[in-house]
């Protein structure tokens, strides 16, 4: 098996291609955001905003609502 070699980042020009990338690499996101707050115990605030400007948001506990509510009244400004 061949070892990976690093991944040379660059943004992609097809917008739907942009678009189906950023909806896979943001449930990853938050896929992985969910593991570290339940193996590790941490207490976990994930705040994306997509191109458009729409707020995606994952809180591993309920104290945090506060900052997401914040965060919330910081895009509206």
């Amino acid at each position: 098996m061949a070892p990976r070699g690093r991944v040379q980042l660059r943004r992609f020009q097809d917008r739907l291609s942009r678009q189906v990338r950023f909806f896979k690499r943001r449930t990853g996101l938050f896929k992985k955001a969910f593991e570290l707050s339940l193996l590790c115990d941490a207490e976990v605030v994930l705040l994306v905003f997509s191109p458009a400007g729409k707020l995606y948001e994952y809180s591993s506990s309920a104290s945090f609502i506060l900052a997401l509510d914040c965060a919330r009244q910081m895009k509206r400004s």
